[in-house]
């Protein structure tokens, strides 16, 4: 019985937000009624590279695998819609369809309280900007996410980040955030609605927690775009992935290239610095080697690596096939990604066929739809979801924590696991000088990840540290980690040995390439899960190697882990048993990047990059504007995206309706799209003589989607975030009190603050939680002079010896 079966989604939504939301959902089992207008859903007629449609697009026979459809007249079919929604337990809403203009989020709610209402909106459905227009690409450029990290080349625009992740990675936090409300509904029988909003979603997706780094450490995190060196390079026979995320990895780097002499660990410059100083070498020591010899030569070093893939090699790349990471789809038979993740004795629905549109009218018109819904266990609706889950947290980095932390945010006990000789990576990459008092707690990444999380070191490379991980399992209902896999077998920590301590428990396991398959033990930095898995192919500009996107890839890990995880607590409230999920950071990827395999395999077409324009809005491009950033340099962009011939009109309309605006062949978006050159140069030349604000009013007021590029550490200066109270002030025993981005959806049954704890110190609850295990002050003492457990870093403790 798969985890979901006997709960019924009405989807409501359209687009690929919502689709993949109610996908994910089917995937576990729910019965989901798509619910269409008499057209169908616009992505029944969807194709990204232009194909010529007979029956359905290939990405909707992917996306409505195993669901049924239902057609509704918006006017006429009222009170069938209706009565859908009183025999259901969740609806998934977004705009777009002519019946989400009828059933609008919060009226299904109070029509039906028994009902989680998740609504997928780009702004959330109240403030300020709640009804303005906005594509994907606008979206990621009012989060920062465009120059966040610091991508691409400064001679050239910045770029965003190619495909559609941004609304997959959000169907799949909307999934996410629906079981989170079921969770409150089994207990009490109350709904909820949740209001998702898609920039938010791209601000935790596409930015490394810029606020609180810039306001804990008074600098952005990057201030100019790098080139990444190696990065993505050409080899001789294709492009691969190499790179550095840490100052042992580019060390390790020279060793591989055979330049020991350039390892200079008392250097002045950054590791991306002395990378730059060696390019010419390190390229064309990368180009006279084939992919498959420069991973294997990184992998031995344990230098993160990838081949970099896209629609056309993906599914031939070893990994991929001894896997079997790519499915034949049920009804159409081209190749689409297989489940996010794997799970056992859970099981997840094999894909069935997508309907065909109304496919399903007749039976639910026939049948009736009510149902007597209770509570099982008596809850209050103002409990936390995750109130009384206990886990234990054995990650480190971005993807694992930022699954675990979305758990301590809603209630559960989070119990983050370090070790004083190995701390969690993020405490070590901010840059803060050894010499400055507790530099180790100073960390804004791992203040923003772990914040009402408990803190406990130890060992486990002793037998002491592995005798106490095992009692700490028998009190805990989860056990997350996200090493490679070679670690836990070293320590001997299998779903087996879980299982003998607590037959009950969950092992979630995040391993970056899986357990299995030839690369399971390389190294999973986010920029090689985005190589690996096509979300860099379509990042950059198409007469240069991709760019990499360096961000996606650990929290869109860590929020497909976070369903796998409710998948798992529902299969056992069902029947008592533990379950083993692998939730590899590789097959959620591949899922966000499904678009370009689908094409390919279905219409030989290969999706290529093409800089900021895409196909789903013609124009769209960035275009500087008048104003000179903060850093001085006339380096300041606008984001604007044209989706519809409506907006087009609009566009016309703002600017006063020049001459060459109102030719009759761009009223079309393929008359747009073929003149895109034309029209990027008139439009660059009336954005270079204003300012960024100018043009937002005038375009936004007009109707047209338009975005700043913010500097992502200026997320705060956006009204609708204020509004919304994303972002929440946090004290800290060591650092000034700093703001935290919180989640990206509000639940109408709260809570009304998510921060009441700031992120662990090291060790910081030792006591306190080995107390609770038997342990006496004496043992405890004796940890603590063994080294099994501490408050400082074992490096730290080396240099004050010296």
């Amino acid at each position: 019985m798969e985890p979901l079966q006997g709960y019924t989604v009405v989807d409501l939504s359209s687009g690929i937000a919502g689709a993949y939301c109610t996908k994910l959902l089917a995937d576990g089992g729910a019965r989901v009624i798509k619910v269409e207008p008499p057209r169908g859903d616009p992505l029944r007629r969807w194709s990204a590279s232009g194909a010529h449609l007979e029956g359905d697009g290939a990405l909707f026979s992917f996306l409505a695998c195993s669901k049924h459809s239902v057609v509704a007249d918006p006017h006429s079919d009222v009170d069938f819609v209706d009565a859908l929604l009183a025999s259901a337990d969740a609806a998934v809403w977004s705009r777009g369809s002519p019946l989400a203009d009828v059933f609008a989020p919060a009226e299904i709610h109070r029509a039906h309280p028994h009902l989680v209402v998740t609504s997928i909106t780009p702004f959330g459905l109240d403030g300020p900007w709640r009804d303005r227009p906005a594509t994907e690409f606008t979206l990621q450029a009012w989060s920062g996410g465009i120059v966040g990290l610091g991508r691409g080349s400064p001679d050239r625009a910045p770029v965003f980040v190619g495909g559609q992740v941004g609304e997959f990675f959000a169907g799949a936090y909307a999934s996410a955030a629906t079981l989170t409300a079921r969770l409150r509904q089994i207990t009490c029988g109350a709904g909820d609605l949740v209001d998702l909003s898609m920039l938010e979603t791209q601000i935790l997706g596409l930015t490394y927690f810029p606020v609180t780094y810039f306001e804990m450490l008074g600098r952005p995190w990057r201030d100019a775009r790098k080139v990444t060196v190696p990065g993505i390079a050409r080899a001789k026979d294709g492009l691969v992935d190499v790179g550095c995320g840490t100052a042992q990895q580019f060390f390790d780097l020279c060793a591989m290239v055979g330049h020991q002499e350039w390892i200079a660990e008392d250097s002045p410059l950054t590791i991306t610095e002395q990378a730059n100083e060696h390019a010419d070498e390190i390229y064309a020591w990368v180009e006279s080697r084939t992919v498959e010899e420069i991973c294997e030569l990184a992998t031995a070093f344990r230098i993160p690596n990838a081949p970099v893939a896209n629609g056309a090699n993906i599914t031939g790349l070893d990994h991929f096939q001894q896997r079997r990471t790519f499915t034949m789809n049920p009804r159409d038979g081209f190749s689409q990604p297989g489940h996010p993740y794997r799970m056992r004795p859970a099981q997840l629905r094999p894909p069935q066929p997508a309907p065909r549109l109304g496919e399903h009218t007749a039976q639910y018109r026939q049948s009736g739809m009510t149902r007597t819904r209770r509570a099982e266990n008596g809850g209050t609706a103002d409990r936390l979801p995750f109130a009384g889950l206990r886990v234990l947290d054995l990650t480190t980095f971005w993807a694992g924590p930022s699954c675990t932390h979305f758990l301590a945010l809603l209630g559960a006990e989070v119990i983050h696991v370090e070790s004083t000789g190995k701390p969690d990576g993020t405490r070590l990459i901010a840059g803060v000088p050894m010499s400055e008092e507790l530099w180790w707690e100073r960390s804004p990444i791992f203040s923003s990840l772990n914040t009402n999380k408990k803190g406990l070191t130890m060992d486990l490379q002793t037998d002491e540290g592995r005798n106490l991980l095992r009692r700490f399992i028998t009190t805990c209902d989860v056990i997350v980690e996200n090493f490679t896999p070679r670690v836990l077998d070293q320590i001997g920590l299998d779903f087996a040995a879980v299982q003998a301590q607590r037959p009950d428990a969950i092992l979630l396991r995040m391993p970056g390439f899986g357990l299995d398959g030839p690369w399971r033990d390389n190294p999973a930095f986010a920029y090689a899960i985005e190589a690996a898995s096509g979300v860099s192919w379509l990042t950059g500009y198409p007469d240069r190697t991709p760019d990499e996107p360096y961000s996606i890839g650990d929290p869109n890990a860590g929020v497909h882990a976070l369903n796998a995880l409710l998948l798992a607590l529902e299969h056992r409230r069902r029947t008592g048993e533990g379950v083993m999920v692998e939730a590899a950071m590789i097959d959620a990827a591949v899922n966000i990047t499904a678009e370009q395999v689908i094409e390919y395999s279905a219409y030989g077409a290969l999706l290529e990059r093409a800089g900021n324009r895409g196909p789903t809005a013609a124009p769209q491009n960035l275009y500087r504007t008048a104003d000179v950033d903060e850093f001085g340099r006339l380096d300041s962009w606008v984001a604007i995206a044209v989706a519809t011939d409506e907006q087009w009109a609009h566009l016309r309309r703002a600017l006063g309706r020049p001459q060459w605006a109102m030719d009759p062949a761009l009223a079309t978006a393929r008359g747009r799209s073929e003149q895109h050159d034309l029209i990027d140069q008139q439009l660059s030349a009336w954005c270079a003589q204003r300012s960024g604000d100018e043009i937002v009013e005038c375009l936004w007021d007009a109707g047209v989607p338009v975005a700043k590029v913010m500097q992502p550490h200026r997320q705060t200066e956006l009204g609708q975030l204020g509004f919304r109270a994303f972002f929440e002030n946090v004290d800290h025993p060591v650092n000034d009190p700093a703001p935290h981005s919180t989640v990206a959806v509000r639940f109408f049954r709260g809570p009304e603050r998510f921060h009441l704890h700031p992120a662990p110190l090291l060790g910081q609850h030792n006591h306190e939680l080995l107390t609770e295990l038997g342990l006496s002050a004496a043992e405890i003492a004796e940890l603590e002079a063994d080294g099994i457990i501490g408050r400082t870093p074992a490096v730290t403790r080396r240099v004050k010896a010296q």
